[in-house]
């Protein structure tokens, strides 16, 4: 008997890529599926369109939002009726390879329990659904070159963004232990990986079997604007990881993310959270001539928006 897999689509504006992205979902080739889809109030007409997909295929289930409620809420309300064994938080506007399902079951079956995530590569595509490359660093052979780690990778959390998000099924337990998603947070990733990878191990399957969709409303793939809540849950995920750090090497990843995210906030201008973080950042460590510089630009407010297109090069177009 295959184990259930439950598929939790999340639409919030995705029209234009709902046919692509459902037709992705009954094209498995894994078959004991449960496929949950909730709208979180769409004004650009997707609600009526899954209201009608979902009555031509009523297997599938479809919770509507009157009222936008984000992502942590919306995934929780769907996982906490789901029975799945294994779980996927699927974006209505990114595309699953057929084998997606059976590859990553495969894969957990040969895992033992203290497994919670398996992740993948993927294909990133354009809003024509053009292939523009991979999440992940290949040479000529086409082997991945990017820091892919497997086991306990807690330290490789905290340290660096090196999950392809849309890319991972979850074991149930894992979401379980975390009680799903931080309702209180803008995001959901960063911080259930935090507070599951002491606990549970991750492996990394070499497979493309997911198409991640860049586009401009991503939220993923934008700077930090004023005022930005991404920045404001950024820094209540790391408290939360500061209080779970055992060892030196530990305390060290913190420090590389925490320079990370203040450097973001002061160079958008995001100075009240950047003195947050220069807080946080004196707690780990001492800081050197470069953040004492960063600590006097946050409490001045001095705004440095005239470098904020070279930052954005710095961080998003280096080779």
């Amino acid at each position: 008997m295959q184990p259930l897999v439950s598929i939790i689509g999340l639409c919030y504006n995705h029209r234009s890529f709902l046919p692509e992205a459902m037709a992705s979902i009954l094209n498995q080739t894994y078959s004991n599926l449960e496929i949950i889809l909730v709208d979180d109030a769409s004004t650009d007409g997707s609600a009526e369109w899954l209201a009608e997909y979902c009555r031509q295929h009523p297997q599938l289930k479809y919770i509507r939002h009157t009222h936008n409620t984000g992502n942590t809420r919306a995934f929780n309300e769907a996982f906490y009726v789901s029975s799945g064994e294994y779980i996927i938080d699927f974006a209505t506007d990114d595309v699953l390879l057929p084998n997606r399902v059976a590859e990553q079951v495969k894969a957990f079956q040969e895992l033992d329990p203290s497994y919670g995530v398996v992740y993948t590569d993927a294909e990133l595509i354009d809003e024509n659904s053009q292939v523009i490359g991979h999440f992940y660093r290949r040479n000529a052979q086409g082997k991945v070159i990017s820091h892919t780690p497997s086991g306990y990778v807690f330290t490789h959390i905290l340290k660096d963004s090196f999950l392809c998000p849309p890319t991972l099924m979850f074991r149930r337990t894992l979401l379980e232990k975390t009680s799903g998603y931080d309702e209180n947070l803008a995001y959901e990733d960063f911080d259930v990986w935090v507070r599951s990878a002491q606990e549970f191990q991750y492996y990394f399957l070499d497979k493309i079997l997911t198409r991640r969709r860049v586009h401009a409303a991503s939220l993923s793939h934008r700077l930090y604007t004023p005022g930005d809540k991404q920045l404001a849950s950024t820094i209540t995920i790391c408290r939360k990881a500061q209080k779970l750090i055992r060892t030196d090497s530990e305390n060290a990843a913190l420090v590389v993310r925490v320079k990370s995210e203040l450097r973001q906030a002061v160079f958008t201008q995001n100075f009240p959270e950047a003195r947050q973080l220069v807080i946080l950042l004196e707690e780990l460590t001492v800081l050197n001539w470069q953040y004492q510089l960063l600590k006097w630009v946050a409490e001045r407010e001095i705004r440095l928006g005239f470098i904020r297109k070279w930052y954005y090069h710095w961080v998003y177009d280096k080779s």
